[in-house]
């Protein structure tokens, strides 16, 4: 097994910049939880996301919608509490920013405080200008994301790719610029054509990371489930599965299930 560890000793948005500037791909995951937090921390990834896909993988939910501000926070602060070295970005959730910039800080601020962040992420260009701007007024480090925003799936209807049509596409990078004028530290593209994704990132000077956005960005994430194999539903171009997790734990608590039945489980090295 490789396990690639920087020198860097703790994640920070200006060592994430300098990765850029001198080339060096950035490594994200998702995490919500403290027991796999460690475990990705420990093999040295550089940023964790406490997404709202927690609503998908975690609570079972058809989208992203459900989760709320104190879930977010209750999955947010069991990562911080596992992390040495990665940056830990939250996501704000689905109305905690839409109404008003100053629900917007409200909720960077509860999240920032209550769990501990490092970063809070949010979906949007222009629509959010204003929310992003007051929550950097609090010195609070936002995160963009752009392209397939899953919190207007009803708006899209579908989870296909974003910006193929040029009126798209045009938006896309004037909210990517916006964004980084606004102040933001770092930009995910999801689901949008390769070719658009390198032109945003050669245009940014900001770290952008993409899923689904191709090889010529800054960075990649990944929804940790996916790329561990444990959710089997899930199978887009874009996932690669790094392990097969589903299987092993299958068979392993088969195993245990056999040993049980058996009374083979425990044995005498095994009890006192």
């Amino acid at each position: 097994m490789s396990v690639h560890k920087s020198e860097i000793k703790k994640i920070t948005t200006h060592q994430l910049q300098e990765m850029k500037n001198r080339g060096e791909k950035i490594a994200m995951l998702t995490a919500y939880d403290y027991s796999m937090a460690k475990i990705i921390d420990g093999a040295g990834i550089d940023i964790i996301l406490v997404g709202d896909s927690a609503s998908n993988v975690m609570a079972g939910n058809e989208t992203t919608l459900p989760i709320t501000l104190d879930q977010m926070i209750y999955h947010g602060s069991s990562v911080v509490k596992a992390v040495n070295r990665a940056l830990v970005v939250v996501d704000l959730p689905f109305g905690s920013y839409q109404g008003s910039s100053v629900e917007a800080l409200r909720s960077a601020i509860r999240i920032m405080k209550e769990a501990g962040a490092h970063a809070v992420k949010l979906e949007g260009g222009s629509e959010v200008k204003d929310s992003v701007e007051r929550i950097l007024t609090a010195g609070i480090p936002v995160m963009g994301h752009l392209g397939l925003t899953p919190q207007s799936i009803y708006k899209f209807g579908t989870y296909s790719v974003r910006a193929k049509e040029e009126a798209e596409a045009k938006k896309l990078l004037e909210d990517a610029i916006l964004l980084q004028e606004c102040g933001c530290f770092a930009l995910v593209l999801e689901k949008i054509p390769a070719t658009l994704a390198k032109q945003v990132a050669s245009a940014l000077h900001i770290p952008v990371i993409g899923i689904g956005a191709g090889p010529d960005v800054d960075g990649q994430v990944l929804v940790m489930q996916d790329m561990l194999g444990i959710n089997q539903d899930f199978k887009p171009r874009f996932l690669r599965r790094y392990a097969d997790l589903h299987s092993a734990i299958t068979n392993a608590v088969g195993q245990y299930v056999t040993d049980v039945k058996a009374k083979e489980f425990p044995n005498k090295d095994e009890m006192y």
